[in-house]
Parts: C-alpha cells; structure tokens; sequence
C-alpha cells in the first residue's frame, strides 16, 4: 500500500469511528500531508489552498478550478486516483462542494461555516493529529529542511556586519532560502536594544550595532522547521555571559523531558521548574515555550493544561528564552532518542554534560 492510501485509510478509519459519510480537507497542512509532500497553495499568507480534497468511502474528489487545474493535475496530484470537478474560477469551489455533500455528514479541517449549505462537524484537532507522527519518508525530507534552515540563519549571521538594517539583514536570510525552495512562515529580526526590549521583534530599519537575533520557520513539503541564532560583534557583556549559559541548561530540561509517552504538560511544568531553578522563577511568563511541531511552526502552544503525550517520531520546538536570548531548534523524538534536526554541527555550541552524555546547544557567535 502507497503511502497516500495508507493515509487515506486513516481518514476513512477516522469516517468510521465518527459516523461521517466523508471527510473534507482544505487547509495547506492537510493537503501537503495527505499528497506526500505536494502543494495547493497560491498565497502563503493563508491556511486554505485553492484546491481541495474530499474523500468518501469509495472516491476521493479533488475540486479546483478551470484555471487551476492543468498544473494541480500535472504538478502536484500525479500520485492521486480522483475524480476531479473543475469549477469556473468565477463560480468558486463552494458551489460544488455543496452539490457533492448534499444529504451527507461530512468532517471538514475547517469551520463548518466556510461551506454554506453542508452539515459537518470541524475535525481540525483530530486531522492534525493524525499528522503527528512522522513516516520515514517524511523524517528524510525534515531532516534536509531543517538542515538548511539552520545553515541559512548561521551562514546570515557570519556575513551580515554592523550598519546593516534590520530589513537588509531579513533580505539576506530570506535569499538564502527562497533559493532552496523554502517557504518563510516566519521570519524575525532585532538588533541591539530591540532584543531585550521584544520577544516577537519583526525586522525594522534599525542598524545593527553589535547584537543580533535571527529567527526563522521555513516551510517545504507542508513541513515547518524552525531555529533561533544570536550573533555578537566583541565581547559579550558580563549579564549575556552567565545567562546563555543558564538558557542552555533551561533548554536541555525542555529537550531531555520530551520522551515517548510523556505528557506534554509535564514537559512544560519541568522546564518551569528550571527556570525557577536557575533564578528567573517568572521568565517563562513573557514568551510561549513551544510545543510539538512538523505540519505547523507549533501545532499548539505547550502549557500546564496541555492534553496530549510525547509520541515516539513525533517532531517539538521549545523555545525558553530569558531576557535578551532564546533558545530554539526543532528536534525529533527517535528510538535512541532526541535528535536536533536543526543542529547543523558548523555553529559555536555551549557543551553539557547529563547522565554520562555530552549535549551541544547553541552558543552566541562571537565576532
């Protein structure tokens, strides 16, 4: 069985198990990861593709339309038995969807609103989570894309040199993907004072004087990879010497935490307890922590609350940060345990000894 039909008979599983007569599917996420890492996207500002996916117990359709459908078909659904309905462009989707889900209970990755004349119930929790854990073909394809994303962020901040604005400094990252084919989900920048000031700085035309933070999610094959990279021109100041060191054991008891079967709600209550540990008890108040990742930059924000074990093959990005530094990569939950798939092994790493073991966490580049 292909890896599309076993993916298909997940959602015809998950049509059983909630008495639907089939299952819609819209959302980017959705699409690239039931079509094995292909794209329905147009602009990336936006959750929904221009085209969509229902699947019955006995069809899958695919609805997009007139002008959308030569390269839908060509490009990207080479691997997909369906049938296709091929709206005009003028027309929409809508109509369709509608004539095709007439009479019948449909699950849908989207509000229930977003398809007038049609009865469903939202299964936007329950599809993503069916994306949680990774195939092998998808682990290949992170590892690459979170390999170059972490390349593009420690080779901008080797090259970019005090005076460079803030937004010249984003050009130069975002040219260092988009070349590869990677899409930018986000993509921060701040420099100097901005850094302790904001912890979700976007570039401006400040110039950089002496410190630099570079955050980046980049996206390929609906996966999302995300990393954190700090660069600093002459010595650091007496404060960002001791507290890179205390982030990175802070970091590591996020990391160490996130084991299969570990509720993800006590991954979070012991990386607070680090930081209560290390002297900064409130600091993971002023900026979310993370949580598990892979078909989104975070699939939800990581609480006290949080509903939800680790699962092995399952991707995470925690990102504690203190004040004037964050830590972040995204790493995989595997067998023999965590690998950082934004470790690229070409940066300046702060080296911890845990249980016997020696772990490489990201330093400040000095300059």
């Amino acid at each position: 069985m292909t890896i599309i039909k076993e993916k298909i008979t997940k959602i015809r599983n998950l049509m059983v198990e909630r008495n639907l007569d089939g299952v819609l599917l819209r959302k980017r996420r959705s699409f690239s990861w039931l079509t094995d890492g292909k794209s329905n996207y147009i602009m990336t500002n936006t959750e929904l593709g221009v085209a969509d996916l229902l699947i019955f117990e006995d069809k899958v359709y695919c609805v997009t339309t007139k002008m959308e459908f030569a390269r839908i078909q060509e490009e990207e659904l080479t691997d997909l038995e369906c049938e296709w309905i091929t709206p005009e462009w003028y027309e929409g989707q809508n109509g369709a969807i509608s004539a095709l889900c007439q009479g019948k209970m449909i699950g849908m990755d989207v509000s229930t609103e977003t398809i007038p004349h049609t009865v469903g119930i939202n299964l936007s929790k329950e599809l993503a989570e069916l994306t949680y854990v990774l195939n092998v073909e998808e682990i290949d394809r992170y590892r690459w894309l979170s390999r170059r994303v972490a390349q593009a962020l420690e080779s901008t901040c080797r090259r970019i040199e005090p005076g460079m604005t803030e937004f010249e400094i984003q050009a130069f990252l975002a040219m260092n993907v988009a070349s590869l084919g990677i899409q930018i989900q986000v993509l921060l920048v701040a420099t100097d004072h901005r850094i302790y000031q904001y912890r979700h700085p976007i570039p401006t035309d400040k110039k950089l004087g002496c410190y630099a933070m570079l955050v980046l999610c980049g996206e390929k094959w609906g996966l999302v990879a995300s990393a954190t990279r700090f660069v600093h021109f002459g010595a650091l100041p007496e404060e960002l010497q001791e507290n890179k060191r205390k982030l990175a054991e802070i970091d590591l008891v996020f990391n160490l935490a996130t084991r299969p079967g570990v509720p993800i709600k006590e991954v979070f209550r012991q990386g607070i307890e680090a930081y209560r540990q290390w002297g900064h008890a409130e600091d993971w108040r002023y900026l979310h922590q993370g949580g598990p990742t892979g078909y989104a930059s975070r699939e939800f924000l990581a609480n006290l609350d949080s509903v939800g074990i680790v699962q092995l093959h399952q991707a995470f990005a925690w990102n504690p940060s203190l004040k004037g530094l964050k830590s972040e990569d995204t790493l995989l939950v595997t067998e023999h345990g965590l690998e950082f798939l934004t470790h690229s092994g070409e940066w300046e790493y702060i080296q911890i000894e845990k249980n016997g073991l020696t772990y490489f966490r990201p330093d400040i580049l000095i300059r």
